[in-house]
């Protein structure tokens, strides 16, 4: 399994306005992780963890910590600019706000700002209905809002 890709599986489903993506990423970190969105066109790719982990005897080795990479068609254009990108407890999560007039689907290239090791963001909009926002914008608000202890 050296260097070879892995096929990513993925969920993909609509939910209201968004189209949601799920893919399992066992192993990675934000920074590992990229994503290409282009009209019904998204690209996933994880780079692989922990070089070393061919190097060692195992009795069985069904899956590596990347790399990972995985090419989907949608059932419709999304906006990217729109798009959140989460990664929590190993699994890559992709809200995709489904294109419409007012939204261009302009070819955008996603990385997740870490929160934390193993959790990571990009926040593209917010709300039910997407408004616009940045992933700054986002934590802002998420911080004001914290109760005070």
């Amino acid at each position: 399994m050296a260097g070879e890709a892995q096929t990513l599986p993925v969920r993909v489903y609509e939910a209201g306005v968004k189209i949601m993506v799920a893919a399992p990423m066992p192993g990675l970190e934000p920074g590992d992780i990229a994503v290409a969105i282009d009209g019904d066109h998204v690209h996933i790719r994880g780079a692989q963890r922990g070089p070393r982990q061919n190097d060692i005897s195992l009795a069985t080795a069904e899956w590596t910590i990347g790399p990972y990479e995985r090419d989907l068609r949608l059932p419709r254009p999304v906006s990217a600019t729109l798009a959140n990108v989460t990664l929590g407890n190993g699994v890559l999560v992709l809200a995709l706000p489904r294109a419409t007039s007012d939204t261009p689907t302009t070819p955008t290239e996603i990385t997740l700002d870490p929160i934390d090791p193993t959790r990571g963001e990009h926040v593209g909009h917010t709300g039910r209905i997407p408004q616009p926002t940045t992933t700054a914008e986002h934590r802002r608000l998420k911080h004001l809002a914290k109760p005070v202890r």
